[in-house]
């Protein structure tokens, strides 16, 4: 039988360990003020947790609960509107993911080959003030400046310079299927650049001066050190900041929720969103079916949670939990 291994001292003598009854009174202290905090998290986070059992039964806003077994489950994965909203939600959130970063690391590069300190300072508060908008607030300013009718800043402009007819009928961006997810991104674009370039500028901060010291030496241009020596310093943080992102593809809701309508739930609607839909926009809503998209959208998550904890420790050499 195994034994367990013997704790030693510096000095080659064993370690006693103090019962644990006896450490639990010597830090009575310490357990006395994490009561609160344990009690609000046991109330806030795990307490609800024990609402999934309704994903097992058919729970209206009248009359009793009734178990119906997995009908739910077979309901959902039966419905084409609840994989038109799975669907959409991976590629909304994994193209949103790949171009605001793409554009953070760009931004990031440029605000960092700007020598003029006062105009790299200006343009840098300039593109982080849209991140502190909320989306209703960003919503409201684009369904203004995208209108389809004469307060629309944009169409105004594409029949000022002959794009559409100045007779006819403006385009109505945020409720065609062609134009809603291009402009979904560019919204995103313009709100989260500045905050994501946040990341990147502390990574190019560190680099070594001696490395762009040395590209001189060597005769480089500018863009030749961008691209030999910014670019490959960012490479690592790039990818940890995919991996760390990956793993909340599934939670997108507010964004989407204050720009879509229904003339573009084919490209728009989320799985967040459709379990909105489902509990508060119909008039006898199953609270039971609801639930079970819901627990079906968190496991899906915590998949991805793992994977991205696996990537994770294969490229920074620790996971993220």
């Amino acid at each position: 039988m195994k034994q367990k291994k013997q704790l030693m001292t510096s000095s080659g003598q064993p370690v006693r360990k103090t019962p644990l009854a006896t450490r639990v009174w010597n830090y009575r202290g310490y357990y006395l003020m994490f009561i609160p905090v344990a009690i609000f998290v046991l109330l806030i986070y795990y307490w609800p947790m024990l609402g999934i059992r309704y994903a097992w039964f058919d729970y209206k806003p009248v009359g009793p609960k009734t178990f119906v077994g997995w009908k739910h489950f077979e309901t959902m994965f039966a419905t084409a509107a609840f994989w038109t909203a799975f669907k959409n939600t991976l590629q909304l959130s994994i193209m949103k993911l790949l171009i605001t970063t793409l554009t953070a690391v760009v931004a990031s590069v440029f605000l960092n080959e700007m020598n003029n300190l006062l105009a790299k300072k200006s343009l840098q508060t300039i593109i982080y003030l849209p991140h502190f908008m909320s989306w209703a607030v960003v919503a409201g300013i684009f369904s203004m400046l995208l209108s389809p009718t004469s307060t629309g800043m944009v169409n105004g402009i594409l029949k000022d310079i002959g794009i559409l007819d100045p007779a006819g009928n403006g385009i109505y961006f945020l409720a065609s299927k062609a134009w809603w997810r291009p402009i979904f991104y560019i919204i995103n674009i313009w709100k989260e650049t500045g905050w994501g370039t946040i990341i990147f500028l502390a990574t190019l901060s560190g680099i070594n001066p001696e490395l762009y010291e040395a590209a001189d030496i060597d005769g480089a241009s500018r863009m030749q050190k961008i691209w030999n020596v910014t670019v490959p310093a960012l490479t690592n943080t790039i990818i940890t900041v995919l991996i760390l992102n990956l793993a909340k593809v599934m939670n997108m809701f507010e964004s989407v929720f204050v720009l879509y309508n229904s003339a573009v739930y084919d490209v728009s609607d989320v799985i967040s969103t459709y379990i909105y839909r489902q509990t508060f926009a119909v008039a006898l809503p199953n609270y039971g079916y609801s639930t079970a998209v819901g627990l079906f959208k968190s496991l899906v998550g915590g998949f991805l949670v793992i994977v991205c904890n696996q990537l994770s420790k294969k490229t920074r050499g620790r996971g993220i939990v």
